[in-house]
């Protein structure tokens, strides 16, 4: 516990704060009804899902609420999100090359992915993935009967060029189609993709005759010190596939609705896509990351702000409280990686295949049972996840430095 100047001080300096992540307090947040607020006893503090615990936007709340008087609440029409979309990475990441027609609204960026995959492999086709990385794509891949090849990333928790290469030929042997599924900017590990590493793929990917997915989810999410590339505007990218939304950086899961984006190379295969899937997307969803992108970038300026402040307390409190445990600072996304298999605490990790969301062993049970603080456990993200845990810290600086005293606390001998 700390003393009382010094919990003083960080009261002091939380109040000089003004982002998102500092107006609700824990009392707010407990009467959300969602699933990062209700899955867990209300003893428990939750660090897991990737919701974040800010109020909404003021143009996406004022947005809905136009919606809502109208009595807008049909079925979802025209290219005003791509439009959105196309003038936001124009104008964020310097990228003028999303073409409105070679885009499609999906219901979501998972379900886009799957129907993406479809279009270009076919069942007993490989799809590489990047592990540790989000356990759904093992999930929602492998029940749409595609095999997994991993390529694991490397000991700095970056793309491994040779990996890749050598996954690459494993999931193209006897001919078949393959897929890789990229995610960009990486969850869990909060790492950025450079543009010399792109292009290192799309070179591979070319090579190899690989079609490459790029989830794009976390793109608006990235914290100063990096810079965020879309994979489609690098060269040999022509004939890949992105797949984005406004849900990670506007928390907007709850309002289904996402945009599949071709490279001018595979616009013919988007055309393909059934049009049963645009029936899927929610009108509300629409209007909402429509908004979003459009009218909510200053508060997207306030939320990387604290996003920012956030991570830095989070290396700060790590080292306060968990000595030992290895944190590589995040360089986008809200999500941290900790690694702690020193303290020899996965031998109790389950077999069987990653991409259970809840499925929880080694630190993540320790933390829940001993802490009350629920974390993601690693080994639902593929190989290299046993013995880390995932940490959403997309939540008021009070409730991070409670959570990481009690995980201290948690670890002492007693």
């Amino acid at each position: 516990m700390t003393g009382p100047t010094e919990q003083t001080a960080a009261e002091r300096a939380d109040g000089e704060r003004t982002d998102p992540l500092v107006r609700l307090s824990l009392d707010d947040l407990r009467r959300r009804t969602s699933m990062k607020w209700r899955a867990h006893p209300e003893d428990v503090l939750p660090l897991w899902v990737a919701e974040m615990d800010v109020p909404l936007a003021p143009a996406v709340a004022e947005a809905l609420h136009r919606a809502v008087d109208l009595g807008d609440t049909g079925y979802p029409h025209g290219t005003g999100y791509a439009e959105a979309l196309a003038a936001f990475a124009a104008e964020r990441w310097k990228w003028d090359g999303l073409r409105i027609e070679h885009t499609a609204l999906v219901p979501d960026v998972m379900l886009g992915i799957v129907e993406t995959l479809r279009l270009v492999t076919l069942p007993g086709d490989a799809v590489v993935l990047c592990p540790p990385v989000y356990p759904p794509f093992y999930a929602f891949v492998g029940h749409d009967g595609r095999r997994i090849v991993e390529a694991p990333l490397g000991p700095d928790l970056r793309l491994d060029p040779a990996a890749l290469d050598e996954a690459f030929h494993r999931a193209r042997s006897g001919g078949r189609r393959a897929a890789f599924l990229m995610s960009n900017p990486h969850n869990p590990t909060g790492t950025v993709h450079t543009r010399a590493e792109l292009e290192t793929v799309a070179a591979l990917a070319r090579a190899h005759g690989v079609r490459v997915v790029s989830d794009e989810i976390h793109a608006p999410l990235v914290l100063p010190g990096a810079h965020f590339t879309p994979y489609l505007s690098v060269p040999g990218a022509e004939n890949a596939f992105a797949l984005t939304s406004a849900s990670k950086a506007w928390n907007l899961a709850g309002l289904k609705c996402a945009l599949a984006v071709a490279g001018p190379e595979a616009a013919a295969d988007l055309r393909r896509m059934p049009e049963e899937v645009g029936h899927g997307p929610s009108h509300l969803g629409a209007i909402a990351h429509t908004a979003a992108f459009r009218d909510g970038t200053h508060w997207l300026d306030e939320l990387l702000t604290g996003l920012d402040a956030n991570r830095t307390l989070l290396g700060q409190l790590v080292a306060d409280h968990l000595p030992g445990v290895r944190y590589r600072r995040p360089e986008g996304t809200y999500l941290a990686w900790l690694d702690l298999t020193h303290l020899g605490l996965h031998d109790d990790t389950p077999a069987g295949s990653p991409g259970v969301v809840g499925d929880l062993a080694g630190p993540a049970r320790m933390f829940l049972d001993e802490a009350r603080v629920a974390l993601s456990s690693g080994h639902v993200f593929g190989t290299g996840g046993e013995g880390c845990v995932r940490l959403n810290f997309a939540t008021p600086p009070a409730v991070l430095r409670e959570a990481l005293a009690r995980m201290g606390r948690a670890l002492r001998p007693r």
